[in-house]
């Protein structure tokens, strides 16, 4: 394993790698049905997060849902 540095929500971050969208979510104890995930300024929809690999350099953003009203 390699450690990737990221950029995730705006902040510098080490990732152990090889790593997928899926994964850094499951890394980051994240449910992907509450999420939305920005790779590099694009949206990688839900289905394709598995297949996504995360790379040394990427700027990933989460946004999370929250319920209320």
């Amino acid at each position: 394993m390699t450690d990737l540095s990221i950029v995730l929500n705006g902040d510098a971050r080490k990732v152990p790698g090889p790593l997928t969208l899926a994964g850094l979510l499951e890394h980051l104890g994240l449910d992907p049905r509450a999420v939305v995930v920005e790779q590099n300024r694009a949206i990688v929809r839900r289905p394709n997060l598995a297949d996504t690999p995360v790379a040394e350099g990427d700027v990933i953003e989460l946004v999370h849902f929250v319920g209320g009203g």
